[in-house]
């Protein structure tokens, strides 16, 4: 999905505003790398992932959907 300049740039003000503040809590199928993809502005896809990472906690669960490997293992249970 892309997001247009303006849309990019309400998220970063949203980040920036939340910043020191509040936490945010960002999930996406996509690595890093593959961001400018949907940001495509590179400098604003540059500083929204600043803003994001900047003494925060990156979790990366792999390539496996969680939400799958919890269902089989349920069904596998019953």
């Amino acid at each position: 999905m892309e997001l247009d300049r303006r849309g990019a740039e309400l998220l970063f003000q949203v980040l920036t505003e939340r910043e020191e503040k509040n936490s945010v809590a960002v999930a996406s199928n996509e690595s890093f790398s593959g961001w400018p993809k949907t940001f495509t502005d590179p400098g604003l896809c540059a500083a929204i992932v600043d803003r994001l990472t900047f003494g925060g906690n990156i979790i990366e669960t792999g390539t496996d959907s969680y939400r799958l490997a919890h269902t089989r293992n349920q069904q596998a249970a019953i």
